[in-house]
């Protein structure tokens, strides 16, 4: 079975508790679900959940090379280049930059990964495919089903 990984906005929106075999976490949402954490007791659950992720070779970190292959696609990005696949790229605005660099890294662990990545950030992600062919799903669409309030 081929490996999933939820976007930041899934945990948040979808709570989910049903956590497939197959699910794989990369560093970078660990850092943006820390930084969002509201007390101390979620802090820890995320802490533990990282060394769980980490002890079964699940957690995903950037390599050098995802760090160098991000910065050519943000590049592509801000300069409107043209990719391969789907003609000339709107440009992105300098004061998405910051935004966007997490997620190209978690498209491109989710590529080097082999993995779907279910996400409802899907323009962004659709941006980010013209350059780093992930394969996406929304959160809707995955959980049939709204997310919680």
């Amino acid at each position: 079975m081929p490996g999933i990984i939820f976007d930041t906005n899934i945990w948040i929106a979808y709570k989910p508790t049903d956590i497939p075999r197959s699910l794989l976490m990369p560093a970078v949402i660990v850092q943006e679900l820390a930084a969002g954490a509201t007390d101390y007791a979620e802090l820890k659950r995320i802490d533990t959940a990282r060394k769980k992720y980490a002890a079964e070779s699940k957690l995903i970190v950037p390599t050098a090379e995802d760090w160098w292959l991000a910065g050519k696609i943000i590049n592509s990005l801000l300069r409107g280049l043209k990719s391969k696949s789907g003609g000339k790229t709107p440009k992105l605005h300098p004061d998405e930059k910051q935004r966007i660099v997490r997620d190209v890294l978690i498209a491109r662990a989710a590529l080097s990964a082999g993995a779907l990545l279910v996400t409802d950030n899907i323009a962004d992600f659709e941006k980010i495919k013209r350059f780093c062919k992930v394969r996406l799903q929304s959160g809707q669409e995955y959980f049939k089903r709204k997310p919680s309030s």
